[in-house]
């Protein structure tokens, strides 16, 4: 078993073609986002956090990992604070069915997707409906980082459904990244949306971007949160070597 983690970019193409006849067919695309996190978090947050868990879990399972998306579909977060990069949802759509195409060209006919971005799923899940339709053989899955367990689910929604920049995200970058975080620059805010009929723009909602209460966060917690991650994302990876269809033979 490796100890170390696979990086599909750092690889020549005789090495992908080893990793792919040696019997793993399968690979992870981690995606996240370029947006604002609030006056306390860097931009890169949520795709910092997708690719630290998929190459912890690689290093575990040996799965080759695929360069990060850095950009996904952030435009609820509008134009208030400058700094955020979106894509439409039908560019990062047709981004990831790109990629689909290239990875089974080279031979692999299993695809995860790591998404560390909320509005990113309707995107990438109409992503998966064009691939599944266009190339039946190809198999692939979406998998959001907060739902990868219960205990996960829990851990980034006990203090704001609607989550942003909060406990959980801040101290996951004191783990990951304790120099980029300026948590002295932290503002709590409630979550608003809970009661509305109708979804609103981040700068609707919150006054700093943030919702959730990151004054509350710690490198400890986020190295607790980080293995959970990891854990739960390995087991996910395993089982999604060696799945077969419910109907195939």
């Amino acid at each position: 078993m490796p100890d170390q983690p696979v990086r599909w970019e750092r690889l020549t193409w005789e090495e992908v073609a080893a990793i792919r006849d040696g019997g793993c067919d399968l690979c992870v695309l981690p995606v996240g986002a370029t947006e604002q996190h609030g006056p306390h978090l860097p931009l890169d947050v949520d795709t910092v956090t997708a690719e630290a868990i998929a190459l912890g879990a690689s290093a575990r399972t040996g799965v080759p990992v695929l360069p990060a998306l850095p950009y996904g579909c952030s435009l609820g977060h509008s134009g208030r604070w400058p700094g955020t990069i979106s894509l439409r949802p039908e560019t990062l759509s047709a981004i990831l069915v790109q990629i689909a195409e290239w990875v089974r060209l080279g031979g692999f006919r299993r695809l995860v997707v790591l998404n560390a971005h909320v509005t990113n799923w309707a995107p990438l899940r109409c992503g998966l409906e064009n691939i599944r339709h266009q190339w039946p053989d190809l198999r692939i899955g979406i998998r959001n980082v907060w739902d990868l367990s219960p205990q996960i689910h829990e851990r980034y929604h006990h203090d704001a459904a609607n989550f942003h920049a909060n406990e959980a995200e801040t101290s996951l970058s004191l783990h990951l990244r304790p120099t980029t975080v300026r948590l002295e620059r932290a503002e709590d805010e409630p979550d608003r949306s809970a009661d509305c009929c109708f979804s609103y723009r981040v700068d609707q909602e919150s006054r700093t971007g943030t919702v959730g209460t990151p004054s509350a966060a710690s490198a400890a917690r986020g190295a607790e949160l980080h293995a959970l991650l990891i854990d739960a994302f390995a087991a996910y990876l395993t089982r999604a070597r060696a799945e077969r269809a419910p109907l195939e033979p």
